[in-house]
Formats: structure tokens, sequence, C-alpha cells
């Protein structure tokens, strides 16, 4: 069973993708996001979604206009994640069929996002706003529209989140950082994907 997380490879080269992608998807994480300031970023994402193409969701992160988002497209990426609320972001990624994950901080950000498409919010950077914000904002968003804690959120305070009222994560440097090799991402895979079991 595959678990709410997005796996963000910021640094991934293409050389390292397909091993630390499947080491991802064997440890139970089926989501994952190259952000486009990563090098080579768009040949990265073509590799692991021809690959993967029925085993994970391959999209980019940090996408942040209307051409970016069809070049993810052209990789064959699914899912576009943003830092930010862009509607004309938003908007192109669900016209084109993709999930849309923008980053959003306030409720005006959450509506913005919502009215213009979104498939689920991004929390960024969570760590600032903490589980206070994201439980009033749930009181107010839709009960079935997902929200992921992105930054700062991991094993030490799943249960906080989810609590908040979080039905995901998004998970950085906890999970990869330049230069880890499949095992060693693996391995810390394996590790968040039991903690975020112990919290069900």
């Amino acid at each position: 069973m595959t678990q709410p997380i997005i796996a963000i490879l910021r640094g991934l080269t293409p050389a390292e993708a397909l091993p630390v992608a499947r080491a991802l998807v064997a440890s139970g994480i089926d989501r994952i996001e190259v952000p486009l300031n990563s090098p080579d970023p768009l040949d990265s994402i073509r590799l692991m979604a021809a690959a993967l193409d029925g085993q994970a969701t391959i999209g980019a992160g940090t996408v942040l206009t209307v051409d970016q988002v069809a070049q993810v497209a052209d990789a064959g990426g699914r899912m576009i994640v943003s830092p930010n609320t862009d509607p004309a972001v938003i908007r192109e990624t669900r016209a084109r069929g993709l999930q849309s994950w923008p980053g959003v901080f306030t409720a005006t950000e959450c509506f913005a996002a919502i009215a213009a498409g979104a498939t689920g919010l991004k929390l960024f950077p969570a760590d600032q706003a903490g589980t206070g914000m994201l439980k009033a904002l749930r009181a107010v968003l839709p009960p079935d529209l997902p929200v992921y804690a992105v930054g700062g959120a991991g094993p030490g305070n799943f249960v906080e989140w989810l609590d908040a009222g979080a039905q995901g994560f998004g998970i950085g440097s906890a999970l990869y950082r330049p230069g880890d090799g499949p095992e060693t991402v693996g391995a810390r895979a394996r590790e968040i994907v039991a903690a975020l079991r112990a919290c069900a």
C-alpha cells in the first residue's frame, strides 16, 4: 500500500533518476517530483515517466510559469507542484489533464487555488504556518480537498499534522540530498513510510 507522500528530489540528476525512483516506489512512495531548479530536470522526468508508467506519478516542482507546465507535460510528467498560487499555472495544468498542487499559505490563496481547479493544496512552508493555521483553514476548506504539509513536516510530527487536518506530506531533504544513492534513499523512505503507517 502506497502512502500519501510526495517525494521532492531537489538536485537530482538524470543519471540518478531511475535508480532513486525505483527505490522510492519499492519502499511505498509512488509520487515523485523533480524541482525545475535541479540539473536537467526534464530529462529526469522523461526517464522516470517512461520507465515507471503505471507504477508512479512523476511530475515537477517549483513550476512557476505556463510555459513550464507545457514543458513538463511534453516530458511525460503528470503532476505540477508550485511554491505559490498562480491561477494561470493551475488552469493550464488542469487543461492538460495533469494534477495541480499549488503552494498556499493563506485562506485567500487556498480559495484562489480552488477556484482555478487545484487537485490539492500544498501548505508551504508548513513549519512557518503551524498546525494551528492548518486547523483553522480546514474548518472552512472543502472536506474532500487534500492538503499536504510541506516544509518541516516529518516523522517527528506526523501525528500533530494529521490531527490538524493534513492528508499527506511532501518530503524533501529527509528523503534525498544531492548525491545520495538509491540504497540510502530507499532506507530513509522505508523509515518514513513506517512512521506514517504507525500514525494510522
